[in-house]
Parts: structure tokens; C-alpha cells; sequence
């Protein structure tokens, strides 16, 4: 079973670079009723993640492949029984993808300003739910002996699992708002600081508040790794408080870097926080998914093993490559010059 626990290792470190790379497209797309006061800046605040945001997508995609390679009764069990929640969550990045898609394909303000709304609202949706989901999976959902969920959407909306969610979409706010201010210039990136001064503080006291809930949970609960949720707890409220000083300091690579392994410590937190299990059932201890349990054969977990030491540092040079291509700041001042030859 050595693999199993592995793969549920690879598959926390896929959803771990998900979160850290979509979650700051979910915060870019969040802040433009804040920072775009005109169509400039709004195309200025959407550049900044235009090269990239469908490459962050991918990870969930893999994510969710591997899951269902390497857990299918996990994959079988989160996926019908979260089915709702999920949904949503697809249909809100479908929303955001079409929108970037098609906002430029009109002047008219109307229609800008439409998908502009869109964006905002498949960029909250995700950040909430996601943390919703996640929250709900460590602390546990009613399963029966048939590894079957029997909650409804309404289960997964208790104070635990909201809170988790409001962690993600606060998190996920300001790490996008660092990352304008990383790539801006002009009144965007000035805005983009002061946004972020006032969101990171309301950020630390509810990341705050979940993280000590975790774990009192985890001990509560007699998770055998529940020491490792305090170190990487810890770890998280650490670098958070150092994205604040950063961003106050002017040093918005710093607070951009510091709030991307805020999102890992915070994450890897809540995996150790669930190990062993996968999902854990509220209904009756013994009804609960487990690493082993849960999981495929080793043969297959052998074959995903090779494909995953070959292809993972691949994909990771890709991307690395990718945002050494795009590293520049988009500047306002090259938009107005698009905008002119258009016109």
C-alpha cells in the first residue's frame, strides 16, 4: 500500500499548485470592481493573467484524473455526492473562460460590461466553493456502508465548511491582488497595494479563526497527524503576516511569493489534517474512505507512477517557461496605444 499513500501525497501536491495558481486568477478577476475604473485598467488588470489562465486550469484536470485513477471509490464517492457543489463550480469556470474569451469582441460598453460581471462571479463562485469542499472533506461527511454520500447541498453548508470557504475566497482575493500589483504599473498597481492592505487584514483574522478550528478538529478527531497541522498552521500565519509587511514595504514580489506558500502551508495543513483518510464519515467511523481502501491496485498505481515521473517535470519545466516568457509588467500605457490603433 506504499503507492496509495504516495498517490495521495501526488494528488494533495496537484491540488496544492491548482490552488496557488487559479486561486490568484480568482482574486485577479474578483478585484476588478475594485481596481478597473475604466476600460483601460479592467483590460489592463485581465493581461495580467491572459497568457496563463488556462494553463492554471489544467491542474485541476489533472487533479482530478489522477483521482480517478489512483482512488476511484474516492472519486466515485466526492464526485456524486458533491455533484451540485461541483457543478457550479464548472459552470462558473466556464462562464470566466467564455468571458475572457469574448469581452473583446464588441466596443460596446454594455457588453463589456457584462462579461466583466461574469468574470467576477465565475471567479467568487470557485474560491468559495472550493473551500467549501475542501473543509467539508476534513471534517467529514454522513457516508453509509456502501461508500455512498447521504447529505444534500445544504450538508455541506455548515459553519465549518463556510468558513473554510470564506478562508479560500479572502486568500485567494488578496493573493490575486498582490499579483496586479506585481504586474501593473500606474494608478492599477497603487490601487492594487492599497486593496490589499485593507483585504489582508480581514484575511489573517478569519484564516486565523479556520486554522485554529482545524486543529482543534484534528486532535478532536484523533488524527495521527494532527502535530503536522500545528507545524504547517503555523507555518501558514507566518508567511501571511510577511505578505503583509511585504506588500506595505513595496515589495510586491515578496508579498506575491510569500502569499502563494501561505495557500501550500495552508493546504498541505488540511492534508495532514485528513491522512489517513480520504473522506472521513460522520455516519459511522467505519464507514469511512480511507488511503487504503479507497484506492486502486498496485499495478495501476505502478504504471501512474512511471507516467507521473516522466510527464509531472515535464509539464512543470512548461510552466515555469511559460511565466519566464510572460514575466513583464503590462503597462497601461502600451493598452492605450493598442486602443488607438484600433480606433
Amino acid at each position: 500500500m506504499d503507492l496509495a499513500y504516495l498517490w495521495f501525497f501526488i494528488v494533495g501536491f496537484l491540488f496544492v499548485g491548482y490552488f496557488v495558481l487559479d486561486g490568484f486568477d480568482f482574486g485577479v478577476g474578483m478585484s476588478l470592481p475594485f481596481l478597473g475604473k475604466d476600460d483601460i485598467s479592467r483590460r489592463q488588470i485581465i493581461n495580467t493573467i491572459g497568457p496563463v489562465w488556462d494553463l492554471n486550469e489544467t491542474w485541476v484536470i489533472v487533479a482530478g484524473a489522477c483521482l480517478f485513477a489512483a482512488f476511484p471509490h474516492w472519486y466515485a464517492t466526492l464526485f456524486s455526492g458533491f455533484y451540485l457543489a461541483l457543478l457550479l463550480i464548472l459552470l462558473a469556470l466556464i462562464l470566466r473562460g467564455v468571458s475572457f474569451e469574448y469581452r473583446h469582441q464588441r466596443d460596446g460598453l454594455r457588453w463589456k460590461k457584462g462579461f466583466d460581471t461574469m468574470i467576477v462571479v465565475g471567479s467568487a463562485v470557485p474560491a468559495l466553493l472550493w473551500g467549501v469542499a475542501v473543509a467539508n472533506i476534513v471534517q467529514g461527511v454522513p457516508i453509509d456502508a456502501d461508500m455512498e454520500f447521504t447529505g444534500s447541498l445544504l450538508t455541506l453548508l455548515n459553519p465549518y465548511g463556510l468558513l473554510g470557504g470564506l478562508t479560500t475566497l479572502l486568500l485567494f482575493f488578496t493573493h490575486g491582488v498582490y499579483f496586479v500589483a506585481l504586474k501593473t504599473d500606474g494608478q492599477v498597481h497603487d490601487d492594487a497595494r492599497g486593496l490589499a492592505r485593507r483585504s489582508s487584514i480581514l484575511t489573517v483574522v478569519v484564516a486565523a479563526v479556520f486554522l485554529v478550528w482545524t486543529i482543534l478538529l484534528a486532535f478532536g478527531e484523533g488524527r495521527p497527524l494532527a502535530w503536522l497541522v500545528v507545524v504547517f498552521a503555523a507555518v501558514a500565519a507566518v508567511l501571511l503576516i510577511g505578505s503583509v509587511i511585504a506588500n506595505l514595504r513595496d515589495r510586491e514580489g515578496w508579498a506575491f511569493g510569500l502569499g502563494a506558500f501561505t495557500i501550500v502551508a495552508a493546504v498541505l495543513g488540511l492534508w495532514f489534517a485528513l491522512f489517513p483518510f480520504v473522506m472521513p464519515s460522520t455516519t459511522d467511523p467505519a464507514y469511512s474512505l480511507t488511503i487504503e481502501n479507497a484506492s486502486s491496485t498496485d499495478y495501476t498505481l505502478t504504471i501512474m507512477s512511471w507516467a507521473a515521473l516522466v510527464f509531472l517535470p515535464l509539464v512543470l519545466l512548461y510552466q515555469a517557461w511559460t511565466y519566464w516568457i510572460f514575466r513583464k509588467r503590462v503597462s497601461r500605457t502600451r493598452i492605450e496605444r493598442a486602443a488607438a490603433l484600433v480606433h
